[in-house]
């Protein structure tokens, strides 16, 4: 499998999506394999987390604009999984 880094922009120029990716059996399509980062338009990071073979697994994490966590919690094979926990942007649990 070869691994291809995509990089998506807002229009205003700045990073908003960063991730790996491999190109489908049929060519068909692009999947998101391994690293995945998303960016506010701030450049704060919005969301990180892990993609195998075009699902979600493993831990995620989302964040606020000013960089404090939004979400933490788990998937398997695309599913929450687990207990998420939640907090509001100045930093109180939800």
């Amino acid at each position: 499998m070869d691994l291809n880094i995509a990089e998506i922009f807002h229009e205003s120029g700045e990073l908003q999506y960063r991730y790996s990716r491999y190109l489908s059996n049929d060519g068909s399509k692009w999947v998101r394999h391994g690293l995945f980062t998303a960016f506010h338009r701030n450049g704060e990071l919005a969301s990180e987390g892990t993609y195998i073979d075009g699902l979600e697994d493993g831990n995620w994490r989302d964040f606020h604009e000013n960089g404090l966590v939004a979400a933490e919690g788990s998937y398997v094979k695309g599913v929450e999984t687990g207990t998420w926990r939640y907090w509001n942007a100045d930093g109180a649990e939800a």
